[in-house]
């Protein structure tokens, strides 16, 4: 049987091809399993903000941003075991926990130190690096979600594992 060489070559790197797909694939993605997201709403703030409030008890707040912002709220609900895959966000990100039970790590933790928050609390993601939420308890939990990002950004970037947690 008489192959040409030009054939072979092609068969090497359709091959290559493939396996580089997969293994930036394995690299890339950390995608999310055993959650379900429902988008409730995103709105464009044109305006550049610049809020600044104090109340009772020297309570203060500043919120600025310019050219103009994107607000989303999101409602996430995680099954026991699910996990939402290393992704980092364009923007800080409110976490409320409404019901259940949700573990946070940061993938730029080298102890990979669990941050358990429970119904009633918050969680603040700043969204500048990878991280992770879990659902290790064994009941279903929901996270209100509300996302701070330039217009139009994706508010989920997924980001490979850094390696500093076991999964």
């Amino acid at each position: 049987m008489n192959v040409s060489k030009a054939r072979i070559a092609k068969g090497v790197l359709a091959g290559a091809a493939v396996v580089a797909a997969i293994s930036l694939g394995t690299a890339w993605g950390t995608p999310s399993s055993g959650s379900q997201s429902t988008l409730l709403g995103r709105a464009t703030y044109d305006d550049p903000i610049n809020v600044r409030r104090v109340g009772d008890d020297n309570w203060k707040i500043d919120v600025k941003a310019k050219p103009a912002l994107d607000v989303a709220v999101q409602s996430i609900v995680f099954q026991p075991g699910a996990q939402s895959g290393w992704h980092s966000h364009p923007g800080p990100v409110f976490i409320s926990v409404v019901s259940g039970e949700i573990t946070f790590y940061e993938g730029d933790d080298p102890d990979c130190t669990p941050v358990v928050r429970r119904a009633g609390e918050g969680f603040l993601d700043v969204g500048d690096h990878a991280h992770m939420a879990r659902n290790e308890s064994g009941a279903p939990a929901t996270n209100i979600v509300t996302y701070f990002a330039p217009p139009g950004a994706p508010l989920r970037i997924d980001q490979p594992a850094p390696g500093n947690c076991p999964f």
